[in-house]
């Protein structure tokens, strides 16, 4: 067991890791295929509560505890989602406890979650996403930067809303996964799935041009000054820096031009189905909230232009 020194010289031993969610963190990446974030998520999760519990064992744990918690957190004022992302934490976890360690009973069954709030995604006109994706060739150039820049963070965001694709998701692309032939991009999604989505023909220009500008032709698909493979965190900063030049009145992040996709696809007429397999959704539910944005656009539409409205 490893130690450090306290403030008054002893030796305090270090926190000993708890083995029983060691092993739920390792049944979630490698047999339920789950993302580092939702990992992460769950790990954090799960700390906080034992921190609150004072270190009680897992199984001796009922669903008051569950429930002191549960108003801990509100009185927080801890976000609806926040609080039911912690909770699914925990309801998976115990959920493996009773499956795997032969627990007898789950105590965060009996504990009814506040609902989510109902917040429709907000999205960009199709006016906005011209004038945003515009905004890298004409933003001033910094003088230290490549000159191929601009023209990467182009045809990110080109693919970004060509193809309705997650930060992660494009940070992770390699040159092998766009086909120039079959205008696709392979993506790999959440729980290592992997989708075909295709991709318009001006963010396969873009790409085009910026690989041949920065001369890159295999591994890494977007790359960063040192020429690797440049992070999810870098790719929102520069879609945030672009922003000041242009008139978009509200903050927007790389999911917003997500939900654009998604709704304007909707908007012209594509099905549910078909835009759920765009999304790499696996419950229809999921994609439904675009339908909301849609019918809510239209009505806007109508309200406008109608004259007895």
């Amino acid at each position: 067991m490893s130690a450090r020194n306290s403030a008054d010289g002893e030796v305090a031993a270090a926190p000993e890791k708890d083995a029983v969610v060691e092993d739920f963190l390792r049944y979630l990446e490698v047999e339920r295929n789950s993302s580092p974030r939702t990992i992460t998520a769950y790990a954090q999760a799960l700390g906080a509560f034992r921190a609150q519990a004072k270190g009680r064992a897992w199984k001796t744990c009922v669903a008051d505890d569950f429930r002191d918690y549960l108003f801990s957190a509100m009185k927080k004022r801890q976000a609806r989602s926040y609080i039911r992302l912690q909770f699914s934490a925990f309801r998976t976890f115990y959920r493996f406890l009773v499956e795997r360690k032969g627990l007898a009973r789950d105590p965060v069954r009996e504990l009814e979650l506040p609902k989510p709030e109902k917040k429709l995604p907000l999205v960009l006109t199709r006016q906005q996403i011209d004038e945003l994706l515009g905004a890298p060739l004409k933003a001033p150039k910094h003088q230290a930067a490549p000159t191929w820049m601009p023209l990467r963070d182009a045809a990110i965001m080109e693919l970004f809303y060509s193809s309705g694709l997650r930060l992660a998701e494009l940070a992770s692309l390699n040159v092998a996964d766009v086909d120039l032939y079959t205008e696709s991009v392979r993506v790999l999604g959440k729980g290592r799935k992997e989708r075909v989505c295709p991709v318009g023909t001006p963010a396969l220009e873009a790409v085009s041009r910026y690989r041949s500008a920065a001369n890159v032709q295999s591994g890494p698909l977007f790359i960063n000054k040192a020429r690797s493979r440049i992070s999810p965190r870098s790719i929102w900063l520069t879609l945030k820096r672009y922003l000041h030049y242009t008139s978009i009145p509200i903050a927007i992040s790389p999911h917003k031009l997500r939900h654009s996709f998604a709704t304007h696809l909707l908007d012209c007429g594509a099905d549910l189905r078909s835009v759920q397999a765009l999304l790499g959704h696996a419950s229809l539910s999921t994609t439904q909230i675009y339908t909301h944005v849609t019918v809510e656009r239209l009505k806007k539409a109508y309200d406008d232009a109608h004259p007895r409205a």
